[in-house]
């Protein structure tokens, strides 16, 4: 799966956020909520998208992740 089938960026809609294809459902949102524990189902119902759609999400997620990372504190035991 290629996520840019199914993610856009225009500066018209959502600040220019990334958001699913066709809508104004931000990537952002839609991995917020799987984070929270939120089912495939539960979302795909309540944004009216796709199980691509949150695949798409997923996999741009993680293509943003190989890029860039957050400095987190080490510990030492």
């Amino acid at each position: 799966m290629d996520w840019r089938d199914r993610i856009s960026v225009d500066p018209q809609v959502c600040h220019g956020k990334p958001c699913i294809k066709g809508t104004r459902v931000m990537v952002s949102v839609v991995i917020d909520n799987l984070a929270a524990g939120e089912s495939h189902e539960s979302i795909k119902r309540g944004y009216n998208i796709e199980e691509e759609d949150i695949q798409a999400a997923l996999h741009y997620a993680a293509e943003l992740a190989r890029d860039r990372f957050a400095v987190l504190p080490t510990t030492v035991s």
